[in-house]
């Protein structure tokens, strides 16, 4: 079932005490968990629309991310919608499917958006909702003036789910006189027979600070697990060496059947190891020729993907990288950040250092260059 998706993350954060989609839940970035649900259940196309002042920051923190596109948005939430359609239509057709959801509901699952995704084969638009069941009541300066029947009531939450052109079309007749509190309201004025997925309690919207430990309260419990991991390879003729993602200019490069980079190599069996997936070499063999010069990146990515796809997240990595030369340290920062880009993790959770063996040993000779890692991780 292929589909787009757009991310409606432009909120200004006045009742949460900050823009929430970058606030921390449970140790990354309340936007992200929206990403991480659409990647995981196949988005072809992710669009991510943030307030313009954002712009830089949204595109440095998700620079990396498959599928991903940062488009500024407008002055409402509606404008902003549009301006994640018109990004779509570069790439997307009229009758594809586009579910739209707002970041501020962060805790989006796989099985939510399939069960978005089956009803929009029937129907022709389609939203998750939730029952309501606390009892209504109509008030006047703080007096009971009426008690409305809950009955057939529902909680609209996000995603919602249409043919990109029938929202578009819908969006391009909607009055801006009038507020549009979400896609369902305009698309219903259209003439367009919006149907109800059951949704879920846990996908409440994040408004007030205390919701943050409402959802962590959602969230299963996690057990903490250690990785560590080891690699060396050995110095050949060459003028760069790839580290940690950084290609630096040397005398030499190293040697080996991918890239060499040591430091997510290491790293990558670090976080293989913490959740009990093998190593490195169990899931990119040194003897299959698609991995000949392959970026380690590739490694790092899946490792970390698989770790998320079983519920798990990383909480921080800690490289330290071997050897006489190259000096590392005027490379670090850009080295720290490439990892953390890699992983989606906030730079200040990614360590790198280094260190020598005082002329001892395989290193100390210059005959090769090692690299440790450890790593914390969470898993369900």
């Amino acid at each position: 079932m292929s589909f787009n998706a757009i991310i409606v993350a432009g909120g200004s954060g006045q009742r949460s005490g900050g823009k929430k989609q970058w606030m921390p839940l449970r140790g990354k970035p309340v936007l992200n968990w929206s990403i991480e649900a659409f990647v995981h259940a196949g988005a072809t196309s992710i669009v991510v629309v943030v307030p313009r002042d954002d712009l830089d920051h949204a595109t440095l923190t998700l620079q990396g991310l498959e599928r991903v596109r940062v488009v500024p948005g407008g002055t409402t939430r509606a404008l902003s919608v549009q301006k994640g359609l018109n990004a779509l239509y570069e790439t997307a057709g009229p009758d594809d499917w586009v579910l739209i959801h707002d970041a501020a509901r962060p805790l989006l699952t796989e099985d939510l958006i399939k069960a978005l995704l089956t009803r929009l084969k029937t129907a022709r638009a389609a939203i998750l909702a939730v029952p309501v069941t606390d009892s209504l009541k109509r008030a006047e300066d703080s007096r009971i003036i009426d008690a409305p029947s809950r009955n057939g009531l529902w909680r609209a939450q996000t995603p919602q789910a249409f043919r990109l052109k029938d929202i578009t079309d819908a969006y391009a007749r909607w009055s801006a006189e009038v507020e549009a509190t979400d896609e369902a309201m305009v698309a219903a004025a259209a003439g367009i027979c919006v149907e109800i997925v059951e949704g879920a309690q846990r996908l409440q919207k994040l408004t007030y600070p205390e919701d943050f430990a409402v959802l962590e309260a959602f969230m299963p419990a996690q057990q903490m697990r250690i990785g560590q991991g080891f690699d060396a390879h050995r110095w050949g003729p060459g003028e760069s060496v790839r580290l940690c993602g950084v290609e630096i200019t040397h005398d030499q490069t190293l040697i080996g059947h991918s890239d060499a980079d040591a430091g997510l190599h290491a790293l990558t069996d670090a976080l293989l190891g913490a959740a009990g997936l093998g190593d490195i070499g169990d899931h990119f063999p040194p003897t299959d020729p698609q991995w000949k010069g392959a970026h380690s990146d590739l490694f790092l990515r899946h490792a970390v993907e698989l770790i998320r796809q079983r519920g798990g997240e990383v909480v921080n990595v800690d490289v330290t990288l071997i050897c006489e030369r190259p000096k590392i340290k005027p490379h670090r920062a850009a080295m720290r950040q490439r990892v953390a880009d890699i992983l989606t993790l906030e730079p200040d959770r990614v360590s790198i250092k280094a260190t020598t063996t005082e002329k001892m040993g395989f290193t100390g000779r210059e005959e090769g260059l090692a690299a440790q890692a450890v790593c914390l991780i969470t898993l369900p």
